[in-house]
């Protein structure tokens, strides 16, 4: 008589045994972890983190989008778009009531940087302290960008968020932040020109690409690695062209390149090529000089397209 095979139960990647009393574990650990690496953000750097202090710091910088009508701390708006709502919820709860804020904060986005016209975009964890060398690493980077005319646009946190703004400073460029809300109020470094407030994730990943002719990754958990991966998928899927993705600490970022290398590529889960379109450095300069390289070479193969077709439009019509 054959044995009756005990279902195994899935084990989580420090291999515990999984189930939902340890996933709701995690997900309040987790929770408690990004509040304390971003809070040890603004420590690092001499601040009171906003979240201890009790300040109301979306207030500051440039752009204010706040909607005090229907915010309910500690829950997010993302939290809230995300939830299933039951059908008796009041009008200003539902889902197509969040279509017309998702509208408007679109339409504020793309407002405040219209004027962007050259644009980096870096990220990196909040928790790198000024005496770190990726800090100084990014601030030269950004300072080297916005000397050359480049827009320096981070998460706002600290950080080296806070290192890129403060190399735009140096640089005498424009520095933008694009603040989250998030469950605990996470603050925005002070040197940030233009400070936009975003209650949803993908209203702020869209201005990221959108006002950004190439991404610098700097070492960073989570939210770097899905900035990171955004970007690259954007990339093969032939939505955006000619974007550098640079990935700053060639040691940091050794083994997630080995192990694409060596099991994704292996697998045929993705393409020789893909693995090109990563660059990787220490050296600010290379960083700058990549990104300055790339938007040459788009502006000069632009400029040839336009020129073509005038002269296609130019050319006399057969029977004229």
């Amino acid at each position: 008589m054959a044995k009756r095979r005990v279902a195994r139960v899935p084990r989580t990647a420090t291999g515990k045994e999984g189930g939902p009393d340890l996933l709701a574990l995690a997900e309040r650990a987790s929770r408690a972890g990004y509040r304390e690496r971003t809070e040890a953000g603004h420590l690092l750097a001499g601040r009171t983190p906003p979240s201890r202090d009790g300040t109301d710091s979306r207030r500051s910088g440039a752009v204010r989008l706040v909607d005090e009508g229907i915010r309910d701390l500690p829950v997010t708006e993302d939290e809230k778009l995300l939830q299933t709502r039951g059908p008796n919820a009041d009008f200003t709860r539902t889902d197509p009531w969040r279509v017309l804020k998702i509208m408007s904060e679109l339409i504020e986005g793309f407002d405040t940087l219209a004027g962007v016209a050259k644009g980096v975009s870096i990220f990196g964890s909040a928790r790198t302290g000024p005496d770190d060398p990726q800090y100084h690493a990014a601030r030269e980077t950004a300072r080297l960008l916005a000397a050359s005319g480049y827009s320096i646009i981070t998460g706002a946190g600290p950080g080296i968020m806070e290192a890129a703004n403060c190399g735009a400073r140096e640089g005498r460029g424009h520095s933008v932040g694009c603040n989250i809300e998030l469950p605990f109020e996470q603050g925005a470094n002070p040197f940030v020109d233009t400070l936009i407030n975003f209650r949803y994730f993908f209203v702020r990943k869209t201005m990221f690409i959108k006002y950004s002719d190439a991404f610098i990754i700097f070492p960073g958990g989570f939210g770097t690695l899905d900035e990171l991966f955004e970007a690259l998928t954007l990339i093969q899927t032939g939505k955006i062209f000619r974007f550098p993705v640079i990935l700053f600490g060639r040691r940091y970022w050794a083994g997630l390149v080995r192990w694409l290398q060596t099991r994704v590529l292996v697998e045929r889960k993705i393409s020789p090529g893909d693995l090109d379109l990563m660059l990787m450095t220490d050296d600010p300069a290379e960083a700058a000089a990549a990104v300055i390289a790339a938007h040459v070479s788009s502006q000069r193969d632009r400029m040839a397209d336009e020129e073509g077709a005038s002269e296609a439009d130019s050319m006399p019509v057969a029977g004229d």
